[in-house]
C-alpha cells in the first residue's frame, strides 16, 4: 500500500505544482460524490480511497485538465515518468487489485497468527489442567466419606435383622438422613445456583462440629444438582489456586470446600479469597459450596481491628478479601439439635440401627451423638490408668494449643514437651515410654468411628503427614467450651516457642499469652513469629521493647518491620518523627514505604492525629489515603469524622435488652435450651442461646440490666452465673465488688480467674496492688508480676534478622503519590 499512497501524493503535488491546484478538491469532491475533503485526503496519501470509481472520477478529472493546459505528457518529477502515465485508470486498477491481494493475504496471515496463538495458549491451559493434582469428577462419583462426611456409629439390629445405615458398610457407616427444615432452603439454593444463564454463587452451609453440615451439603448436591456435573474438590490451599490459574473450573461445575476455614485462614488464604472472587466475577453457572464453624466464620469475617481481630499489635484487617468473598454468599444455619425432626427420626430408626443407637441416648443433638461426640468427651473425662491420665494431658494441650489460635497440625515433639505442666510430681515420675503409650492411647478409635488425635493426610498426594497430628472437631469445641477459665502451664508456652513454626500461629498465641499477662510468654513467642516472617508480630515486639524502656531496640523493629512493608510500623515511625519536630524524616519514612505500607501508615497517621485533636492534620492524611484508594478514608471524609466513641456507644445502646424485655429473656437464662426449643416451638434461637448460655453474656447482660433498676441481689446472683461459666467481665465486677467490700482474698481469686479466660483488662492488676502498697503473693505464684510488667534483669528477645536501617532517598513531596 505504501506504492499506492506514494503516488497519490504525487499526484497531488503535480495537481498543485503544475496546474496550479486546479480542479479544485470541492469540485472534484462535487464530480465524485463524496465529501469536500475527502479529495484532499486522497491526493495527501493520508488514506486510499475504498471505491475506486469515484478515485478514477478523480483522476480523469484532473488528466484533463492536464490535456487542456498541454502538460499531460510532460515529466511529472525525476522518475522520468508522464502524468499521462500518473494518471492512466489502467495502472490504478492493476495497482488496486494488488493492493485488495495483499491486504487478503495479511488477514490470512493475521487470522492464522490468532488461531496459533489460541491453539498455543489452549494446549498451555490443558497441559496445566493435565498436571494438576486434584481433577473435576461428576457429582454421582463422588462418596459421602470422600467429601468428608463424618462415618456414625455402628447400630444395633433392628426390626427383623442388624442394619448399619446405608451406603458405607462395616468400614464406613452412613445413617439415613434426617431432613429439617434448613434442607429446604439449600436445595433450593443449589436448583438456582446450577440453572442455566445464571451467574456463579457461593454458598456456606455453617454449623457447629457434628452438626451434619457436611452431610446436608452431600445430601443437598444429591438432591438438587444433577449427578452429571463435575465437582472438584480440593485438597488444600495450594492445590485450589492452582485449579483457578489453569482455568479447570469451568461453567456449569461445583467446587467444594469442606471446612473453607483451611482454605481461607492460612498464609495464602487471602490469595485463595481473590482468585475465588475473580471466579465468581466471571462465566456461569458455578456453584462453590463451602462449610464453616461459626468461630471461624467470625474470625474471616472479622475487620481486625481491636481485640476483634485476634491481633492486638497486628495489621489492621487480616481478612479484607476473605471479607468480601464471604459477603456474597447465601447463608444456611445448621442448627445442633433435631427437635423439629424426631418424629422423623424415630420412623427411619425402625430400619436404622445407628439413628436407633442415636435416639436411645435420649438426646435432641443426634449428629453428635452419632459422630461419637459425647462418647469423645467421655473418654477423654475419664481416663483409664497411668496411660490414660497421661493421654488426658496429652489432648489438654492440643485443645488449649487450638482454643488459643493454633490452626496448623501439631508436632509430636510440640504435645510431648507441652505435657508436663499439665501433670503434677507424682504423675511424671514414669519411664521414659510414657509419651509413646499416651499417644498410642490417644489415637484410640473410639465407637469404631474416630479417634481423639487423627492422621493429616498429605497435601495432594497418598499417605500421612509424619510427626503431626490434629485433634477431633468435637474435642476440639469441647475445649473451647470447658477449658475457656483455664490457662495453660509454663511448659505449653515454652512448647510452642520451640516447636510450632507458623508465623501466624505463633502471632495468636503471643497475643493469647499477653492477654493473660503471661509477659515473658508473649514476648518470646512474638520474637519467634516474627522470626518466622510475621510482620505484625515484629511490629508487636517492637512495642513491647518500647514498654520495657528499650528504645534503640525498639526503633530497629520498627525501621525493620518498615522497610518489609508494614504499615502501621511506617506510621509508628512517622508519628514519633513528627512529634520530635522531624517532618521531614516522617516525609522519608512514608516515602520509602511501599503502597500497601503506605496506606495504611497514613490511616493509622490520620487516627493518632484525630484522636489527638488534631483535625485539621487528620483530615490532610485522610485525603492522601482516600487518594491511595482507601475506603475507610473517603468514609471519614463524607461523614466528616464522626466520633468512633459515639458510635461504639450507639451499638451498646442498640444491643442492650431492655427493661421489657427481661420476662422473655429470663426463659433463656433458667431453663433448659432443649425444653424451652421443645415447649415453645422455637428452634430458631436455640443457637444464638446456646452460645450465650455457655459463656455467661446473656446472664451478664442481664445482670446488668437488673443492677440498672436498682436490683442488686438479682445482679449478684446472675453475676455469679456468669463468672461460673468463664464471663471474664462479670468475674472482674465480683472482683471489683469484693475488693470494695475488703475481701481481699476473694478479690484476688476472682481477679486471676478473669486473667486465665484471657480478660484484656488484667492490668487491673496494678489498680489492686498500688492500693495495698505491697506486692500481691498470690500473683507471683501464678506466674504473674505484681505490678503487670517483667521483673528485671530479663534479656528481652530480639528477632535475629533485625538490623539497623537508612535511606538516602529524597523527601516526599506528596503523600498521597507513590515516589
Amino acid at each position: 500500500m505504501g506504492d499506492v499512497l506514494a503516488d497519490l501524493r504525487r499526484v497531488g503535488e503535480f495537481k498543485r505544482r503544475a496546474l496550479r491546484d486546479c480542479p479544485s478538491n470541492r469540485e472534484l469532491a462535487r464530480l465524485a460524490e463524496v465529501a469536500p475533503g475527502t479529495p484532499g485526503t486522497w491526493l495527501d496519501g493520508a488514506n486510499l480511497p475504498q471505491d475506486l470509481g469515484k478515485l478514477i472520477v478523480v483522476l480523469d478529472a484532473i488528466r484533463a485538465e492536464a490535456a487542456r493546459t498541454g502538460v499531460l505528457d510532460s515529466p511529472v518529477d525525476d522518475s522520468g515518468k508522464t502524468a499521462a502515465e500518473l494518471l492512466d485508470p489502467g495502472r490504478w486498477r492493476a495497482a488496486f487489485a494488488e493492493e485488495r491481494e495483499r491486504r487478503a493475504e495479511d488477514t490470512r496471515s493475521a487470522v492464522e497468527r490468532r488461531q496459533a496463538r489460541a491453539a498455543l495458549a489452549e494446549d498451555e491451559r490443558r497441559a496445566r489442567q493435565a498436571a494438576l493434582a486434584d481433577r473435576p469428577r461428576p457429582v454421582g462419583s463422588w462418596s459421602a466419606q470422600r467429601l468428608g462426611v463424618h462415618p456414625a456409629i455402628p447400630g444395633r439390629p433392628v426390626g427383623d435383622g442388624f442394619r448399619d445405615g446405608v451406603g458405607g458398610g462395616p468400614a464406613f457407616v452412613l445413617p439415613r438422613y434426617v431432613l429439617r427444615p434448613h434442607d429446604e432452603r439449600l436445595r433450593g439454593l443449589l436448583s438456582e445456583a446450577v440453572a442455566t444463564g445464571v451467574r456463579p454463587s457461593l454458598i456456606v452451609v455453617e454449623g457447629g462440629s457434628c452438626t451434619g453440615k457436611t452431610r446436608t451439603a452431600f445430601e443437598g448436591l444429591r438432591a438438587a444438582v444433577p449427578l452429571d456435573i463435575p465437582l472438584l474438590f480440593p485438597a488444600d490451599a495450594a492445590g485450589l489456586l492452582d485449579v483457578l490459574a489453569a482455568e479447570a473450573l469451568g461453567p456449569g461445575s461445583v467446587l467444594w470446600l469442606n471446612e473453607a476455614q483451611y482454605y481461607l485462614a492460612g498464609p495464602t488464604g487471602e490469595a485463595v479469597a481473590a482468585a475465588l472472587l475473580r471466579r465468581l466475577d466471571g462465566e456461569g453457572p458455578l456453584v462453590v459450596v463451602a462449610t464453616l464453624w461459626p468461630e471461624h466464620l467470625k474470625t474471616l469475617r472479622d475487620t481486625g481491628h481491636g481485640n476483634g481481630g485476634g491481633f492486638r499489635n497486628g495489621s489492621p484487617d487480616q481478612h479484607r478479601l476473605s471479607r468480601a468473598l464471604l459477603a456474597q454468599a447465601a447463608y444456611v444455619h445448621v442448627p445442633r439439635t433435631f427437635a423439629e425432626a424426631l418424629e422423623s427420626a424415630r420412623e427411619l430408626a425402625c430400619e436404622d440401627g445407628s439413628l436407633a443407637v442415636a435416639l436411645d441416648s435420649g438426646l435432641a443433638d443426634l449428629t453428635q451423638v452419632l459422630a461419637a461426640g459425647p462418647d469423645l468427651v467421655d473418654f477423654y473425662e475419664h481416663p483409664v490408668g497411668e496411660a490414660g491420665i497421661h493421654c488426658r494431658a496429652v489432648l489438654s494441650a492440643a485443645m488449649d494449643a487450638h482454643r488459643l489460635g493454633a490452626t496448623r497440625p501439631l508436632p509430636l515433639a510440640f504435645l510431648e514437651a507441652a505435657v508436663p505442666g499439665y501433670l503434677d510430681d507424682d504423675e511424671r515420675a514414669v519411664d521414659s515410654g510414657w509419651f509413646t503409650r499416651a499417644l498410642a492411647r490417644a489415637c484410640t478409635v473410639v465407637k469404631q468411628t474416630t479417634s481423639p488425635l487423627q492422621d493429616v493426610a498429605r497435601p495432594g498426594r497418598m499417605g500421612v503427614v509424619t510427626g503431626v497430628v490434629r485433634l477431633a472437631d468435637y474435642l476440639q469445641q469441647h475445649g473451647d467450651r470447658t477449658r475457656r477459665t483455664v490457662c495453660p502451664p509454663a511448659s505449653f508456652w515454652d512448647a510452642a516457642a520451640e516447636h510450632l513454626t507458623d508465623a501466624t500461629d505463633l502471632h495468636r498465641l503471643a497475643y493469647a499469652a499477653e492477654q493473660r499477662a503471661r509477659l515473658r510468654h508473649a514476648a518470646v513467642l512474638y520474637a519467634a513469629s516474627a522470626d518466622a516472617g510475621d510482620l505484625s508480630a515484629l511490629f508487636a515486639l517492637a512495642i513491647w521493647m518500647d514498654r520495657a524502656e528499650e528504645q534503640e531496640t525498639a526503633h530497629r523493629l520498627l525501621e525493620a518491620a518498615a522497610a518489609a512493608g508494614h504499615g502501621q510500623a511506617a506510621g509508628e515511625l512517622a508519628w514519633r518523627r513528627m512529634e520530635a519536630g522531624e517532618p521531614a524524616e516522617a516525609d522519608r519514612i512514608l516515602r520509602d514505604a511501599t503502597d500497601a505500607a503506605r496506606l495504611d501508615a497514613l490511616e493509622r497517621l490520620a487516627l493518632r492525629h484525630d484522636l489527638s485533636g488534631d483535625r485539621a492534620q487528620a483530615r490532610k492524611l485522610y485525603l492522601a489515603a482516600a487518594e491511595l484508594g482507601s475506603e475507610s478514608a473517603r468514609r471519614y471524609l463524607d461523614w466528616d469524622v464522626r466520633r468512633e466513641a459515639d458510635r461504639n456507644a450507639e451499638r451498646r445502646e442498640a444491643s442492650e435488652p431492655s427493661p421489657s424485655e427481661a420476662e422473655e429473656t429470663a426463659l433463656f437464662v433458667l431453663e433448659d435450651v432443649d425444653s424451652y426449643v421443645l415447649r415453645h416451638n422455637r428452634p430458631n434461637v436455640a443457637p444464638l442461646t446456646r452460645w450465650f448460655l455457655e459463656y455467661g453474656n446473656l446472664h451478664e447482660l442481664l445482670a446488668e440490666a437488673h443492677e440498672r433498676q436498682g436490683n442488686r441481689e438479682e445482679a449478684e446472683r446472675l453475676y455469679q452465673a456468669a463468672a461460673g461459666l468463664g464471663n471474664p467481665k462479670a468475674l472482674r465486677q465480683l472482683a471489683e465488688r469484693a475488693a470494695k467490700s475488703g475481701h481481699r482474698e476473694k478479690a484476688d481469686r476472682l481477679y486471676l480467674g478473669a486473667i486465665d479466660t484471657g480478660d484484656s483488662y488484667w492490668f487491673d492488676i496494678r489498680d489492686l496492688a498500688s492500693s495495698r502498697g505491697e506486692p500481691v503473693d498470690s500473683y507471683e505464684r501464678h506466674g504473674i508480676e505484681a505490678d503487670g510488667t517483667l521483673s528485671e534483669p530479663w534479656p528481652w528477645p530480639v528477632p535475629r534478622a533485625v538490623g539497623p536501617t537508612t535511606s538516602t532517598e529524597p523527601e516526599l513531596e506528596g503523600w498521597g503519590r507513590p515516589g
